[in-house]
């Protein structure tokens, strides 16, 4: 296991860590410097599970069902978990120990997802206003006013800036998600300030200061582990904020009578394998139930019933989604990261790094790296590439339909091969002299 670097990790992270063989992106950096200031320093874990409050672990290799115990029953609540390579399957089991807080996604520049999480979320004890906040919500003219009491109450009460439109929808007395991305849309390009979006139906009992005070891009609540709801989001300020939204409205305008929460993690997908969509999963007191116990200290109230467990149309929804999404990860059908090139084709590759789970996170990073690193050099022709892991042969067969349903070009490689670097030209011209839905797996 690795030592601390002896000057210090949160003195400079991505040095320290690229010892380790992480690279992190400009996003990721700010992430783990964020978490040092909330939580304590960043540590790298070494096997001790000596408990100390107040450290930020970094975790790059994953510790074993024992060490993983050992590791839970040393945290505190101030303490934070940081994982460089989130989107590798073997810390899956660290991570059901644990609660998520967050995740920021792949880029070219930091290949990787970082997950970070601990027990359970201490809020940010600031005591700053956050005016720049804007609540905004709607609801089918049909139900008239009286609809948004509460909210509008609760609203006033606590000071805050909001907007609360009607608005005219295809049902009657319900919002599809087309319409309710479409209405918040419209509030992003009518206001400066982030947004968060409530259902008409929610009372807030406090300032919801979270998402402002991480500073994140994206937040959303999670149910049963993997199922987003769409009835708190939260949208920063960002580049990276406004195409999650824009990929959301897309979809949902494409796809009008599928379940928001479904179409919701599907544009999560797209946008964190494109950019590093700094995302932040909000607690149960952001998403509260009407009558259930802790609801009289949450921070938005839900007029829901107590015994809802499942926000989905049907309990057997998108099986596939649902480890993935539970792991804070992207699965084998979704792309862990997409690197597009500046060539003028139409031409996609999808590499598929297979046979991972017999191969070590370290190892399996380093090809990661290697593929994003040989593409960059020579995208040999290729306008994107498209990584997915598949630990499983399963996973390799539905990455491997997905690729072929977009007409992309499907290369399969494994974490111990050496690739060199004019890897995509090679491939580019080979792909002649075969038939377009040819398998390559590359071999050395």
């Amino acid at each position: 296991m690795m030592r601390q670097h002896p000057h210090g990790i949160d003195q400079d992270p991505a040095q320290a860590l690229s010892a380790c063989g992480v690279r992190l992106g400009k996003q990721q950096e700010r992430r783990l410097q964020w978490l040092a200031r909330r939580f304590g320093p960043l540590t790298l874990w070494d096997g001790d599970a000596v408990s100390r409050e107040g450290r930020t672990l970094v975790i790059i290799d994953p510790p074993t069902g024992a060490g993983a115990e050992l590791l839970y029953g040393a945290l505190t609540a101030h303490d934070a978990i940081a994982i460089p390579f989130g989107e590798d399957p073997a810390f899956d089991f660290l991570k059901s120990k644990l609660t998520e807080f967050g995740t920021v996604g792949a880029s070219s520049e930091g290949p990787h997802e970082l997950w970070w999480g601990g027990l359970d979320w201490r809020l940010p004890s600031d005591d700053r206003r956050t005016d720049a906040l804007r609540i905004v919500s709607c609801h089918p003219r049909t139900v008239g006013d009286l609809h948004v009491y509460h909210l509008r109450r609760s609203l006033e009460r606590l000071g805050l800036p909001f907007e609360i439109e009607p608005v005219d929808t295809r049902q009657r007395n319900s919002l599809s998600a087309a319409e309710k991305a479409d209405f918040i849309m419209r509030q992003w390009q009518r206001h400066t300030a982030p947004l968060l979006f409530v259902e008409a139906d929610v009372m807030l009992q406090s300032v919801p200061k979270l998402p402002v005070l991480t500073g994140c891009d994206f937040a959303v609540h999670k149910w049963n582990g993997w199922e987003m709801s769409a009835r708190t989001l939260y949208f920063g300020r960002s580049e990276a904020a406004e195409t999650m939204l824009r990929t959301w409205q897309e979809i949902a305008a494409s796809c009008p009578d599928v379940w928001d929460g479904y179409l919701l993690d599907q544009a999560w997908s797209l946008a964190s394998s494109q950019m590093p969509l700094d995302t932040v999963w909000l607690p149960r007191s952001y998403h509260a139930v009407a009558g259930e116990a802790g609801a009289g200290t949450a921070a938005i109230v839900h007029n829901l019933k107590p015994a809802s467990t499942d926000l989905g149309p049907d309990p057997d929804f998108a099986t596939m989604v649902r480890s993935p999404r539970r792991a804070g990860r992207v699965g084998a059908s979704d792309s862990l990261l997409v690197v597009r090139s500046e060539a003028k084709s139409d031409r996609a590759v999808t590499v598929i790094l297979r046979d991972i789970e017999g191969s070590s996170p370290r190892l399996t990073a380093a090809s990661i790296q290697a593929l994003t690193d040989a593409f960059a050099v020579d995208c040999g022709g290729f306008s994107r590439l498209e990584l997915s892991l598949c630990p499983w042969q399963q996973d390799v067969r539905i990455a491997r339909e997905a690729a072929f349903l977009a007409d992309n070009k499907v290369i399969e490689v494994t974490p111990w091969q050496e690739l060199p670097p004019d890897l995509f030209r090679a491939i580019a011209a080979s792909e002649a002299a075969r038939q377009p839905d040819t398998i390559t797996t590359y071999r050395r």
